[in-house]
């Protein structure tokens, strides 16, 4: 990664789990994007076709789709996240490695069913949530530049299993807290 993407992730990180409520809509919306532009390079890979109007057709699709479908964006956003987790605690408890499949598949029916029940919370979670794993691997990114630090970092990160999960954590809570207090309240229903 260049120095310049890693100072993007910092700073689309630290907006993230500051503003992720604020303006969760541009942000999935934006998300939806960089997923779909990811999915027509994708597929202008595998069909020898350019890959940037693929791309960034695929990103116009995506973003249009998103905006009216805003709560099913956010669930399939959490439902992610919630594969992601799922999965890495299946590892953690040392269950058998083969079937992390399976943790990841009740992480993603939980935390995607969870988006329709607790709304608000969940936006604020998974915005802080991406926000702190974008900020995390930005300064890593920067921190890997230096040659002399690199292999140090690395071994800290290889030997505490726990330290890059704590790293994470941390900001995104701190993130969430934020957002819960600064965060703009819902209109009253009529």
């Amino acid at each position: 990664m260049g120095p310049g993407l890693a100072a993007l992730l910092i700073l689309l990180g630290v907006i993230y789990l500051l503003f992720g409520y604020n303006i969760f809509k541009a942000l999935v919306v934006l998300n939806a994007a960089c997923v779909g532009a990811a999915v027509g390079m994708v597929i202008g890979d595998k069909t020898g076709a350019a890959v940037i109007p693929l791309a960034i057709t695929g990103a116009f699709i995506a973003a249009v789709l998103t905006w009216p479908l805003m709560r099913w964006a956010v669930a399939i956003m959490g439902g992610v996240f919630g594969m992601v987790l799922g999965a890495c605690l299946w590892r953690t408890f040392g269950l058998d490695p083969a079937f992390a499949w399976a943790g990841g598949g009740m992480g993603m029916i939980f935390f995607g069913l969870l988006s329709f029940i607790i709304f608000r919370g969940c936006v604020m979670t998974y915005m802080s949530l991406q926000g702190a794993v974008m900020l995390i691997c930005g300064i890593l990114g920067l921190i890997f530049k230096y040659n002399d630090v690199t292999p140090k970092v690395c071994n800290c990160l290889t030997q505490k299993s726990f330290l890059l999960p704590m790293l994470i954590f941390i900001p995104a809570a701190l993130g969430i807290m934020f957002q819960q207090n600064n965060a703009t309240p819902a209109p009253a229903k009529k």
